[in-house]
């Protein structure tokens, strides 16, 4: 659940079925740490909703207009990052910062988008597409470090906690190596979004069997 963005991070995750909405509760948990909300609410909502659900984790985006392709039910992989960025890119807008997203450039139409993000498309749109999974919360990684952790988790016990040490060490070294590679992989599609600079085609290529080869390596690790 840990993403490149720092501001994306949450202090605290807790996991739900799908239709509970958890609440605040009394510090000592002297009442009901977690309740079942009434009509009006009587307790203080919080931000959790279910967990990592398909009816949680997965939602639609409506893309309709000039430069848009008419593609009717799409199956593209994507989050709520890449919004801001295909919208900008269909204006011919520009922001002062670099997105945690990317262009949408399947969905859009080539001369809708910068020459830039013509260039290559296919290449371009495989790169989004890893970078995706490597960086979004509910993407390969995102869920492969969750699966780690939980293992992690029932691992321990009161006399032994060194599987749970090592498992814990092996999720920060591939989120550092994750966070590095994500931040080469953004600058790249940025770049070429909004700042007129083609991908380079054997770069891209570089970074995506880098990607690749780090999912698997946790996946891997996931599947143990």
């Amino acid at each position: 659940m840990i993403t490149a963005d720092p501001q994306r991070t949450p202090t605290l995750v807790m996991f739900a079925h799908p239709d509970y909405f958890l609440f605040t509760g009394a510090p000592d948990c002297a009442s009901p740490c977690i309740t079942v909300p009434t009509t009006p609410p009587t307790n203080t909502f919080a931000w959790n909703h279910g967990g990592i659900q398909p009816e949680i984790a997965t939602t639609w985006l409506g893309l309709v207009g000039p430069g848009v392709r008419h593609l009717g039910d799409d199956s593209t992989w994507a989050d709520h990052t890449d919004t801001r960025p295909t919208m900008l890119a269909l204006l011919g807008l520009k922001d002062s910062y670099e997105h945690d997203g990317r262009v949408l450039v399947g969905q859009l139409e080539a001369q809708a988008v910068p020459p830039s993000l013509q260039a290559n498309r296919l290449v371009l749109q495989r790169l989004g597409e890893v970078y995706k999974q490597l960086n979004a919360p509910f993407g390969q990684f995102g869920m492969d470090a969750l699966a780690v952790s939980t293992k992690a988790v029932k691992s321990g016990s009161a006399s032994d906690d060194s599987t749970y040490t090592a498992l814990s060490e092996s999720i920060s070294s591939f989120t550092d190596k994750r966070d590095a590679l994500a931040e080469r992989m953004k600058s790249v599609l940025d770049a070429a979004a909004f700042h007129d600079e083609p991908i380079e085609v054997s770069k891209a290529a570089i970074l995506i069997l880098e990607a690749e080869v780090l999912l698997d390596r946790l996946h891997r690790l996931a599947q143990q």
